[in-house]
This record gives structure tokens, C-alpha cells and sequence, in this order.
């Protein structure tokens, strides 16, 4: 089986609050002027694929909330939107791959996160047997062709493939493409699933 999994509250928690707080601090704006110009629209989706640059993201972002902030500033709180990785979760990737089954990370992500959670969380690229990067890909979830792209780099059928998300959305494009797929709606759910389904997966030792 490939086991396909999002990261952003699937492996790692995160919050965007984080993120507004550090901004807030750095520029001296209050909280409540700075969170309601605050949006992942447009400019975030070019960013997480890799239609604009880093620098282009940052600058255009402080524009639109009227906020200055240096490019390392924003880069501080733009990051400082992981909070820890899920160890239950990344246990269960192990014993996945132990079980020889594929294991991969499906995200909507963005160099500049790439640039920080491999070295601060370097258990997550060592639990998966590849990252799939919207980045690096040029299309995000829920793009219907990112499913079908993995899909066919895999070499497995939709009925092949499990997949955890936590953004609905993302989750319904998934399961219109034919793949099973889970939407995580708190910290219990993938646990949870591998209970439900009997998975034990013993490790040999």
C-alpha cells in the first residue's frame, strides 16, 4: 500500500496565530490591526508554487498588511508557525515502512518553510520514502492532477493508496480521484484509523 500523508496537522501542529504574534512583535503592530489583513489567498498560493520568489512573497505580503518588517523578520514569523511534530504519528510511518509499505508527505508547502523543518524536524523526511512538495511541483492540493501525479510516479492504482489531510477540501479531491482518504480532524484520527482497521504492525526484531 502507499501511504500518502499531508504534514501541516497531520505530522507537524501548526498555528498561524504563532505567526502574527512574532510579525506583531517585530513591527510593533497591534495583534488586532495586523490579524485582520492577514489572509492565505492569492500570493500564498503563488508562493506554494513556486510562481513568486521568497523575497517577492515577503515584500508583497508586508504590503498588504501595512506592516514593515525586514525579509529575516518576516522569515522569523513566517516560520514560527510550527509548534512540534507528532511522534505518534511518525511512529506509525515507521512501523509502516518496517512493514515494507510506501510511505510518502503530499504538502502544500513553500521554500521558506523548506528551508526550516528539515533541520529542526529531521524525523519527518527520515520516516517518508519521499516529499512530495507543492514548491517543487508548481500545482497544490486540491488540484485533481497532484493526486494523479503521485499516483503515476508511485506506480500504484487510486484503490492503492490511503491519504491523510486536514483541510477538507483537499481531502474530497482525494477521494473523487479514487483514493481512500481520511480527514484529520484532530491528533487521534490517524492513530485511531490503524486501530480500526487492525493494523498491529508488529516490527520484527
Amino acid at each position: 500500500m502507499l501511504y500518502i500523508f499531508d504534514m501541516g496537522n497531520v505530522i507537524i501542529d501548526i498555528d498561524f496565530k504563532r505567526v502574527l504574534a512574532v510579525w506583531s512583535n517585530l513591527s510593533g503592530t497591534p495583534l488586532a490591526t495586523l490579524t485582520p489583513k492577514f489572509s492565505l489567498g492569492e500570493l500564498f498560493e503563488k508562493h506554494e508554487s513556486g510562481q513568486i520568489s521568497d523575497r517577492q512573497f515577503a515584500e508583497m505580503m508586508c504590503d498588504e498588511m501595512e506592516v514593515s518588517l525586514s525579509f529575516e523578520q518576516f522569515e522569523e514569523g513566517w516560520n514560527a508557525v510550527f509548534i512540534s511534530v507528532r511522534q505518534e504519528v511518525i511512529e506509525l510511518m515507521n512501523k509502516l515502512r518496517a512493514q515494507e509499505h510506501r510511505v510518502v508527505v503530499l504538502s502544500n508547502t513553500n521554500r521558506l518553510h523548506f528551508n526550516y523543518w528539515p533541520v529542526q524536524y529531521p524525523e519527518i523526511a527520515a520516516s517518508t520514502d519521499f516529499l512530495y512538495l507543492s514548491q517543487d511541483l508548481g500545482m497544490r492540493k486540491p488540484n485533481p492532477d497532484i493526486f494523479k501525479y503521485v499516483l503515476e510516479t508511485e506506480d500504484v492504482t487510486a484503490e492503492q493508496a490511503v491519504f491523510f489531510d486536514d483541510v477538507f477540501e483537499n481531502v474530497e479531491a482525494a477521494r473523487k480521484s479514487g483514493i481512500n482518504a481520511i480527514h484529520v480532524t484532530d491528533r487521534n484520527i490517524v492513530p485511531d484509523y490503524f486501530k480500526r482497521h487492525d493494523f498491529s504492525l508488529p516490527i520484527d526484531t
